[in-house]
Parts: C-alpha cells; structure tokens; sequence
C-alpha cells in the first residue's frame, strides 16, 4: 500500500485506504480497525499523496516530510503526537527546518506527525514520490507479461 491509496476525510480522525467508489459515495477502510463505511461524496476527501507542507519557497510534498522523519527516527516512531505544542515545534524544526511557521499551524504539525506514526505502525514507511512509484508498477507490469517497453508500446499503437 502506498500514500496514493490512502486518503484523510474531513470530520474524521485517522487514515483511511480508498476501496471504491460508489454511485454518491466512496467506500473507504480504516487504516486502525480495518472496519469499511461508505462516505457521502460530498465530504472533503483528500489523498495524502496530494497535501503538501508550506515552506518559504515552494510546497513540499507530504511525502519528504515523511522521509525526513523516517530518516531521523531511522525507521522507528516520531515523538508522541500528544507532545506538549512547544515540543512538537521544535521537533519539526529539526526534521524540516524550512517549514513556514507562520502558515503551518501546531496542530497540522501534530496531525502529520500522527499520521507517520500510525503508518510506521502498520508497517507502511516505504515514502516514495508518485512519479517513482507509477514507475515501479510500470515496470512490473511489463516485467510481468515478459515483453519490453517498446514491444508494449508498439502493441498499443498497432491495436486500435
């Protein structure tokens, strides 16, 4: 399971995997007690792959705000979510030290630091970009079915 398949809901606290869509609705499970709910389709649904973090500069993609932890923790869990806000400030300093303060509030520090926890928790701490993970299922697929990039791509063309 990657970040593309995991989704937050507006309202709701936690992560969830998306499952499907429905007629008016998205079928979703959560990431803690495996339970499936169905989601009106007018609710604020958002992928994690798609938020990204304020900086001076540019906005960095959640997912290197996740490495960098990952990186400083070595793998294992980030402070305690509940942390005192002073704290959780200054933890995220370190771990991503060009963060716009005044626009990343403590409590989207205290969520994003939730959030790794629970996925390192469930054993889900592989962070890679979109592009290079479209690319690993790219060439798997290919890898697959025994045929080169160009012979698939060549197939592609010919069959209309």
């Amino acid at each position: 399971m990657t970040l593309k398949d995991i989704v937050v809901i507006s309202g709701q606290g936690g992560l969830f995997r998306y499952i499907s869509q429905g007629r008016n609705s998205v079928i979703v499970e959560n990431l803690s007690d495996c339970r499936r709910t169905t989601i009106p389709a007018t609710t604020k649904i958002s992928m994690l792959e798609n938020i990204a973090v304020f900086t001076e500069n540019d906005d960095i993609p959640l997912y290197e705000v996740f490495r960098r932890i990952k990186e400083k923790e070595r793998g294992g869990a980030a402070i305690p979510h509940k942390s005192p806000d002073a704290k959780l400030k200054e933890y995220f300093a370190e771990v991503f030290p060009e963060y716009d303060r005044d626009r990343v509030y403590v409590s989207d520090i205290r969520k994003i630091i939730m959030w790794y926890n629970l996925l390192n928790g469930l054993g889900i701490n592989d962070f890679e970009s979109p592009e290079e993970d479209r690319k690993e299922g790219e060439i798997g697929e290919t890898e697959k079915t025994g045929e080169t990039e160009a012979e698939s791509q060549i197939e592609e063309t010919e069959n209309p």
